[in-house]
């Protein structure tokens, strides 16, 4: 799961093939490479302590430009994180889908999760929602609905995991799958918390392999 740490080290991937800069709007990849920026300026200071003139001395646009490109900080802000939720709903999706065991699949979403956490340099910056987008859900109707939206998502990528379990006689069939996937949700939330707080990733592996112990009593060769 190291190439979603990379993802966010590299998320200006091209849309197209574009030559070099020059004068005007900037092509399509230099606004691939001011939101990767801009994001990563937003994941350092968070929504309102970022500003206008920060992202453009990070992104080198100038205001003017980036307005041309991406609007006000507030349109800038929710491209990013749409990306971001782009980029680790698909970490958690391909850690679920294989065919690994219960276990070590939740493992893999938590260890994936992990690698975006602790994906910028110096110190772990934790989960770009819960870190710029919690704070701003009471008083930003756009936000709140892309947060609501994406925290649905995770529940849901659990939830299923969870039934095919189920089905395949990995869990007990009374298990409550949705119940589980918000708990399963919850512990991903738990972690990027306290990795922005400081915690050391090997401490925070080790509270998510506990979590899975908890989740997986529900397995159907529990005792």
């Amino acid at each position: 799961m190291e190439q979603y740490n990379q993802d966010f080290g590299d998320m200006a991937r091209k849309k197209s093939e574009a030559g070099p800069a020059r004068r005007g709007r900037p092509p399509a990849y230099d606004a691939e490479t001011a939101l990767k920026r801009a994001t990563e300026t937003f994941w350092r200071t968070g929504y309102s302590g970022t500003s206008l003139d920060k992202v453009a001395a990070a992104t080198g646009m100038s205001p003017p430009s980036l307005y041309a490109v991406f609007g006000n900080k507030h349109t800038l802000y929710l491209e990013a994180l749409a990306r971001y939720w782009e980029i680790s709903l698909a970490a958690t999706r391909e850690a679920l889908a294989g065919d690994h065991p219960l276990d070590e699949a939740l493992m893999l979403a938590y260890d994936a999760a992990l690698s975006i956490y602790f994906s910028g340099k110096g110190t772990a910056r934790g989960c770009f929602v819960v870190g710029t987008a919690v704070t701003e859900v009471a008083e930003d109707t756009a936000i709140r609905i892309s947060v609501a939206a994406g925290l649905r998502a995770i529940d849901a990528d659990f939830e299923a995991r969870f039934r095919l379990a189920q089905d395949k006689g990995e869990l007990k069939r009374d298990a409550d799958p949705a119940a589980l996937a918000i708990l399963a949700s919850a512990t991903m939330h738990t972690i990027a918390i306290r990795a922005r707080a400081g915690a050391r990733r090997a401490e925070l592996r080790e509270l998510a392999r506990k979590a899975v112990d908890v989740i997986c009593g529900c397995r159907a060769d529990a005792h």
